[in-house]
């Protein structure tokens, strides 16, 4: 099979190429009208190059096709995730996955944001993450704890024996909200104490 997969990425790349250069050729006008009309009444004159010419038209069409298909389908497996039952085959959207995983930010207090995203191939489930951690957060300790939680959450829920790598990328650390509240607060209470500290110079 994988044979004649490379087989056809090379008809279909000859072909490509073919044409390309005919298009190049014709808007250089390196052929005179009488050489193009000399090239094609010979294609059409014998019975050979009309059937060779003929099969080639098909067979880049169906190559096409296959490839389509194979796109089409390596795209819609990318996008899911399937599992076979007792009672037959059960495919989940990686979305699902991801926003399975999108509510660990509640569980979590240190992560102020997260963003995943899911792709499922040959490896095993890849869930790459973006986060926005909160200042107090300690970034080995964090990453690696959510690294654990959400690997058993997938496991627990999809029931899968396949690898899952998760990457995490921190994207900002955010500024608490409290500790900025805390420090104005601070701040007040520091200039009350200071005598005369409404006056101004005259």
């Amino acid at each position: 099979m994988r044979f004649f997969t490379v087989l056809g990425i090379i008809f279909y790349a000859v072909m490509i190429i073919v044409i390309g250069v005919a298009l190049i050729v014709f808007a250089l006008n390196l052929l005179l009208p009488v050489d193009i009309n000399n090239l094609l009444t010979f294609a059409q004159s014998s019975h050979n190059s009309r059937v060779v010419i003929g099969l080639s038209g098909v067979l880049l069409i169906l190559i096409s096709f296959s490839f389509a298909q194979i796109i089409l389908g390596k795209f819609q497996r990318e996008k899911t995730i399937a599992f076979t039952t007792s009672s037959g085959q059960v495919t989940i959207s990686l979305s699902a996955v991801e926003d399975l995983i999108r509510r660990l930010a509640g569980i979590i207090p240190e992560v102020k944001e997260l963003r995943p995203n899911v792709v499922a191939n040959k490896k095993g489930i890849i869930v790459q993450m973006r986060v926005v951690l909160r200042s107090e957060a300690n970034i080995p300790e964090l990453t690696s704890r959510l690294q654990d939680i959400t690997k058993s959450k997938i496991q627990e829920v999809l029931g899968v024996d396949e690898q899952i790598i998760i990457r995490i990328h921190v994207a900002k650390i955010a500024h608490d909200e409290k500790d900025g509240r805390r420090k104005k607060d601070f701040e007040k209470e520091d200039r009350s104490t200071i005598p005369f500290s409404g006056y101004g110079r005259i």
